[in-house]
């Protein structure tokens, strides 16, 4: 095997520190070539389907493949935005934001675990720039195999190519992180304040049950972050309640379902309700076709009067002043 190696090294040049900010992807459109191709990438992904390879490429390729972009491609389209896709979006912007605020000794990359911009290209961009100490931040407050554990993955196979392998420290979760907890509680205080909700219920993107079984502590993280925030904005923990979303497949997944609470609120007289999605760093799909249209449109029909969505952090300056301070923190260990 021929390793990927440097022409130009000098001691000499000056090293910089290099952040990879990765997220889960987008489709470059949302035409259905390319919905295709990203799910393509994504529902190959080992980590995301642990299925017999031979059967599971049957199954993708000619029953999902052939069919499901077209309405996924809709679903697309309907939260595109002039600037494209809002997880792109709101990601490059998070990424400006935190150029702009960090070292100039600091460069940045942004690396998309399915779609572009790559991991790979993000990780050339690091080490063209000379960063021989690189901090890898999946925007996954809660660590799961099939998101973070993806992620590692990908960086491992690329930097496994390279004769020159850079110090990494990899961010595997921040889910109880006070500052995090801070930034989401904050997000979350002015509509608590201003709706006064019968119930909150903080929704996180769900896995197979059988992943949980065989030892991911997703679940269990998704849990403490939701307490941790109750506890920053003194809310009893009656009050709120924390489900899972996006199911795929007919398996068992993490439960309560989102979609099933929204339906059965209200007929336990919980008419005015408050959802948060802190497992999303940036609203996507998922947060607003999914949670701020379909899920609302569950409990509306379920009886329920009033649904308030939490926006995800996005691009916030809370968010910002989290992820500076935290990407500090984390090269502080190499000083």
């Amino acid at each position: 095997m021929s390793f990927l190696g440097e022409n130009n090294f000098s001691h000499e040049n000056e090293e910089n520190i290099g952040v990879l900010i990765c997220n889960l992807g987008t489709p470059d459109s949302y035409s259905v070539s390319h919905v295709r191709a990203f799910l393509r990438e994504f529902l190959s992904d080992k980590r995301v389907i642990e299925i017999p390879r031979i059967l599971w490429w049957f199954i993708l390729n000619l029953f999902i493949l052939p069919f499901r972009p077209f309405s996924s491609a809709k679903l697309y389209k309907s939260v595109w935005t002039e600037e494209g896709s809002p997880l792109m979006v709101y990601s490059q912007k998070l990424v400006k934001k935190l150029e702009q605020d960090l070292p100039p000794n600091y460069s940045l990359a942004l690396g998309m675990r399915y779609g572009n911009p790559s991991i790979n290209a993000a990780l050339e961009k690091l080490k063209h720039n000379n960063c021989r100490k690189i901090v890898v931040l999946p925007l996954f407050p809660q660590y799961s195999a099939t998101t973070t554990g993806s992620i590692f993955d990908k960086v491992s196979e690329v930097i496994s190519s390279w004769r020159w392998v850079p110090s990494l420290i990899f961010v595997n979760s921040y889910h109880d992180d006070k500052n995090f907890i801070k930034a989401i509680s904050q997000s979350l205080k002015p509509k608590f304040d201003q709706e006064n909700p019968d119930k909150i219920v903080f929704t996180y993107h769900g896995i197979p049950k059988k992943y949980f079984d065989q030892g991911d502590p997703y679940h269990c993280l998704c849990q403490k972050t939701s307490r941790l925030v109750c506890e920053e904005l003194g809310i009893q923990k009656e009050k709120a309640i924390t489900a899972f979303q996006s199911r795929l497949g007919s398996a068992e997944w993490l439960k309560p379902y989102t979609s099933e609470v929204m339906k059965s609120l209200p007929k336990e007289n919980c008419k005015n309700i408050l959802v948060i999605a802190p497992g999303f760093s940036m609203d996507c799909l998922e947060t607003i076709e999914e949670i701020d249209e379909e899920n609302k449109e569950y409990f509306i029909e379920s009886g329920g009067e009033k649904f308030s969505y939490v926006e995800c952090l996005n691009d916030s300056d809370d968010h910002v002043d989290f992820l500076k301070h935290f990407i500090q923190q984390q090269v502080s260990s190499w000083q």
